[in-house]
């Protein structure tokens, strides 16, 4: 097969994928799960705290925030899970930079689905498990920080 054919059926395959994709997602998701937004580990020297927790449903994710006077200045993530865990972390992330840790204790899951436009019901759970995980995270940088005073 030549290169020129292959990557015309690679941009076919991609383009079916995503059609399929979309039957059972919104574009918001879709789009965020191929692109998404803060994936990865931020460099060593600027975590300020680092939480993963592994939801009900087996999949896990890992938040690394960096917080200075109280405002989340950088937020990224990594996941095992599927496509809706990466599109609801990375949705997550783009939440909170910036925010203050009050406005970032009190995302909830439902905020984060209603960011996506909505997550099938058979997804809505990934939404709680980024919620959970970063309340988790919040909650730890605060006990660190307690016991440094």
């Amino acid at each position: 097969m030549a290169k020129d054919d292959f990557d015309k059926f690679v941009e076919n395959l991609q383009k079916e994928l995503i059609e399929k994709e979309l039957l059972d997602y919104n574009e918001t998701i879709v789009k965020l799960f191929h692109n998404p937004q803060n994936w990865g580990k931020l460099p060593e020297s600027e975590i300020s705290i680092t939480e993963s927790y592994k939801g009900p449903c087996g999949d896990t994710m890992q938040y690394f925030l960096n917080i200075e006077d109280g405002v989340i200045k950088k937020a990224s993530f990594i996941t095992d899970g599927c496509g809706a865990s990466v599109a609801t972390a990375s949705k997550t992330t783009t939440l909170i930079i910036s925010k203050t840790l009050d406005y970032a204790e009190k995302l909830t899951a439902e905020d984060i689905d209603k960011a996506l436009d909505g997550l099938p019901e058979d997804h809505k759970h990934c939404a709680e498990l980024s919620a959970r995980t970063l309340k988790r995270a919040l909650a730890k940088y605060k006990k660190k920080q307690i016991k440094r005073d």
